[in-house]
C-alpha cells in the first residue's frame, strides 16, 4: 500500500511568514513575562550602583593596598554561594558574573596567578571554551560488545565548583573628608581542583575581573535576605556595605609575595590579624585629642 504524502503550500508573501512566525512565538512569549511574584518588581530591574565619592590624588594622604580571600563555604557568605543553579529572582555571584561575561557587560582577564592588573583580556572564544566544552570518553558500543567507542560528553563551568575569590582593594585616608575608606578593584574566582578520586586538592584560580565595570551588572542581581524577601540588597550592595567576611593573604610590599610564603598556619592568620589592625590603628593615628 502506498504511503500519501499531503504538502500544504503557503503563500509567499513575506508578511504573512512573519506573522505566522509570531503567533507561533508567542506562548513562549507570555510564559516569559509571567512575573515571579504577585507584584513586578521594577526597581530591581532599574536599580543603579550608589556612585563613589570623586577622589583627588591631593586629598589621599595616605594608601595600602591588600589582597583578600573571599570563603563562600563561611555561613556569612552564603548569599553570594546560593542558589547553585539560577532560579527565578536570584543567581549566585559566579552565575551573575559568568552571563555578564557572556553578554559582554563584564571582561575577563586572563593569567590572573602571575598577572591581576588586568593586562591580557580574555576573547570571547576563550569565555566560551571556558564555560562551557565537550570532552571524550572511551566506552563499550552496547550494540557492538567487546568494542569500544570514543562519545562526545558535554561539560560547563557550573558556580557550585567556586568556593572562593580573590578580592583586590585599595584602603585610603582622605583628608579632604576625613574618613578611611576602601575601593575594590578586582575579583578573581576560584574553582575547586580534584583528584582522580574525586578529593580537593586545591583551587585553581580562572580570571580576573575589574570591579567598577562589573557593579552595574551586580546592581541589577539581588542576594537573599533572611529577614525580609520584599527588600533584598543587591550584590553590589553586598560589597559596597562590605557585609561579607575574608582574611587578608597579602598586602603592599617590596618583595611583592603573599603571607603564605614566609608565614603558615597560626603565625598566616596573626600576620593577616597584624595588617588589618594596622589599617585600624592608622585610621585612629591621625586623630589627636
Amino acid at each position: 500500500m502506498k504511503k500519501q504524502i499531503t504538502v500544504i503550500s503557503l503563500p509567499g508573501n513575506p508578511v504573512f511568514i512573519l506573522l505566522m512566525v509570531i503567533l507561533m512565538t508567542l506562548p513562549a512569549v507570555l510564559v516569559a513575562q509571567i512575573p515571579s511574584t504577585f507584584y513586578v518588581k521594577e526597581n530591581t530591574r532599574n536599580r543603579k550602583p550608589v556612585s563613589y565619592n570623586h577622589e583627588r590624588e591631593t586629598d589621599i594622604m595616605w594608601s595600602k593596598r591588600v589582597w583578600r580571600t573571599l570563603d563562600l563555604r563561611e555561613k556569612f557568605n552564603h548569599p553570594l554561594y546560593y542558589p547553585e543553579n539560577p532560579i527565578n529572582d536570584r543567581k549566585s555571584l559566579f552565575d551573575v558574573i559568568k552571563q555578564g561575561m557572556l553578554d559582554g557587560e563584564i571582561w575577563g582577564y586572563d593569567n590572573p596567578v602571575f598577572d591581576d592588573e588586568f593586562k591580557v583580556k580574555l576573547s570571547k572564544n576563550q569565555i566560551d571554551s571556558m564555560v562551557a566544552w565537550v570532552d571524550s570518553q572511551e566506552v563499550e558500543d552496547p550494540f557492538n560488545p567487546g568494542t569500544y567507542i570514543m562519545v562526545a560528553i558535554p561539560g560547563s563551568l557550573e558556580s557550585r565548583s567556586v568556593k572562593q575569590y580573590w578580592v583586590k582593594e585599595d584602603w585610603f585616608f582622605d583628608r579632604q573628608r576625613s574618613v578611611m575608606d576602601v575601593r575594590i578593584l578586582g575579583l578573581c574566582p576560584l574553582q575547586e581542583k580534584t583528584d582522580a578520586n574525586g578529593e580537593i586538592i586545591g583551587y585553581k584560580p580562572l580570571f580576573w575581573v575589574y570591579f567598577p565595570q562589573c557593579r552595574e551588572v551586580f546592581a541589577r542581581n539581588e542576594v537573599f535576605n533572611t529577614h525580609n524577601d520584599a527588600q533584598r540588597l543587591s550584590v553590589d550592595d553586598v560589597f559596597y556595605k562590605r557585609m561579607f567576611s575574608s582574611y587578608v593573604h597579602k598586602e603592599s610590599n617590596v618583595y611583592d609575595r603573599a603571607i603564605n610564603s614566609y608565614a603558615s598556619g597560626l603565625d598566616a592568620l596573626l600576620e593577616a590579624d597584624r595588617v588589618k589592625d594596622d589599617i585600624s590603628k592608622t585610621e585612629h593615628d591621625v586623630w589627636h585629642f
